[in-house]
Parts: C-alpha cells; structure tokens; sequence
C-alpha cells in the first residue's frame, strides 16, 4: 500500500488538566487532511509517545482514524525500547481499524544490528499490518544501518522507513541497496527535497501542522517535474522547517497551534513550555508563514490572469 506523500506526525491535544483531548484531536486530524496531509503519525516522538499511556494511545488511534476515515490513512505509533512491549501494542493497535504501525529504533537500549533485526521481525510476525521502521539515532543513540534494513525489507509487511539520521550518504546507500517498492521517507522537513532528488517517497512531518498548503506545493511540484519552483518552496520555507525546532519537539509546534486557534494545549513534562523569548521567536515564525501563504494567493492569481489571457 502507499501511505501517501506528506504525513504529518501529528501532536497529542491536551485539556487545562493535562489529560488528552480526543475531541480537539478528532478537529486537529481533520483540519491536517484538508490542508496538504494525505495521512497522520498517531503517538509518535512528536505525539509525546513517552509520556501518552497505553490506553490513551489506543484510544487516540481509534478516534483519529474515525475522524480522517477513507480521507487519509492513520499510522499507529507502537514502537517502544521492549519488545514484548511493541508486540502487545501493536496487536491492541491493529483492533482499532488503523492502516499501518511504526516502530521506532529501541532507544537506550543500544541493541546490535542483530538486534534490533530481530526486535523488527517480531513485531512484523505480530500482525498483517504494514510497518514502517523509524531510524533516529539522535533520540535513540542506535542507528538503524542499511544493510539491516535491506534484511527487514524482505519481510512482506515491513515496508517502508522513516529515515532521520540526517546523513544522506546514509539515504543514497538505502536507495541504492532497496527494491524500488519499498518506501524511504524523510524524518527531518529540511531535508524533504534533497530526499525526494533521491528518490525517496515523501516526508513525516512536523512543519505541515502550520505550514501543510505549502509543503504540498512543493512536493506536488517535484512530482510534477517542475523543479525550480519546488527548490523555491524550499528555500522560502526552510526558515520555519528549522525554526519550529528552537527548543524540544513538539514544544514549538505546540505553542504554534495554539497561536493559530487550534486548543491543543500544552506538554507533559519532563518537558515545558516555550519561554517568552521562544514564543517572540515562534510569532515571528508565524509573519513569515503569513507572508508565504501571501506569496501562495499571488501565484495563483498570477497562474488565474495568464490562463485568461490565453483564453483572450
């Protein structure tokens, strides 16, 4: 199956109590659909997975993929430092209707590549669904290698990886070495397109919470062909792809929605919210993708006038 181009690892909402709000999640879900998302992340890192309760996760991939429906397809974030542990979660995860796992590297464990093979194909053997391997060695202190890879890429429903090491060397060996069926997404927004120039499938989110119409222009115009205006999209955005990670993800983020209107709230700790001098950082952000979607409305009045003139 194809997970689609641009999936957005979507936040968890939570109340003034802290406690997770399904409804503002079932909202915040939709909304990412209609602005540029064609799937969602439930209860990834940026989901706060460390600190989100195994029934609230599987509440939360219940209604989030009654919400988006056929509209978009809900990955279930289940991966965790236990093996077992995964296994269990996956197995309630696949109950709820949801389209796909993804299981991250085992974090602070530092298994061996065997390792981490094994805790892989466990996993995959636990149901039919698809999975989608998530390789962070920054968070995780392990990095998932391509040699491994391409092993797990022999498993029928393991397939696919969002890749986050930041080294496209690293991205170029897995291009090189992967069937073409097999899908490598990029795990940082800055490096979407040198990714896509690799091949690779699409991107895993964070900046599409905010910036989602214009992730899809620039992706859309790299499959269309039309490169320059891609690199342009690019190079416009850039600013909130690395702005949005001033401090901890989802902190940023966070207090960007809520910026927006979206009552998403705020972190459980150990992490807090954005300084003062963080939110002045992050409202600048916010003229600047004001301004973007400007640049957006005036494109395609420009596009609508030429199509006129044409027709004249």
């Amino acid at each position: 199956m194809s997970f689609g181009r641009i999936l957005t690892a979507m936040v968890t909402p939570m109340n003034e109590t802290m406690e997770v709000d399904y409804q503002e999640a079932k909202h915040l879900a939709e909304y990412l659909v209609a602005h540029g998302s064609d799937g969602i992340v439930v209860c990834g890192t940026t989901g706060e997975s460390p600190t989100v309760t195994e029934t609230e996760k599987i509440e939360l991939f219940k209604v989030v993929k009654e919400a988006v429906g056929s509209k978009g397809t809900v990955i279930a974030g289940i991966g965790t430092n236990s093996t077992e542990a995964s296994i269990s979660l996956a197995r309630k995860a696949a109950a709820t209707g949801v389209d796909g796992l993804m299981a991250v590297v085992p974090y602070y464990n530092k298994p061996s590549q065997e390792g981490m093979f094994q805790h892989f194909k466990a996993i995959a053997e636990a149901t039919p669904l698809p999975l989608m391997l998530y390789n962070v060695p920054g968070r995780t202190s392990a990095n998932l290698m391509p040699l491994t890879v391409k092993r797990l890429s022999e498993i029928p429903n393991i397939v696919a990886l969002k890749e986050a090491a930041g080294s496209l060397d690293q991205v170029s060996e897995l291009k090189r070495m992967l069937p073409a069926s097999f899908a490598v997404y990029s795990g940082d927004d800055s490096m979407t397109l040198p990714m896509l120039a690799l091949g690779c499938s699409g991107i895993i989110s964070v900046a599409a919470h905010v910036i989602g119409d214009e992730m899809k222009a620039m992706v859309d115009a790299w499959f269309a062909g039309d490169t320059a205006k891609a690199t342009d999209w690019h190079l416009e955005l850039f600013p909130v792809f690395k702005g949005i990670f001033i401090t901890a993800n989802p902190v940023p983020v966070k207090a960007l929605l809520n910026m927006y209107g979206h009552k998403v709230g705020g972190v459980r700790l150990p992490l807090v919210k954005a300084t003062a001098e963080e939110l002045k950082f992050l409202q600048d952000l916010m003229n600047n993708v004001k301004r973007i979607e400007l640049l957006q409305r005036l494109e395609l009045k420009a596009a609508s006038g030429r199509a006129m003139d044409q027709m004249v």
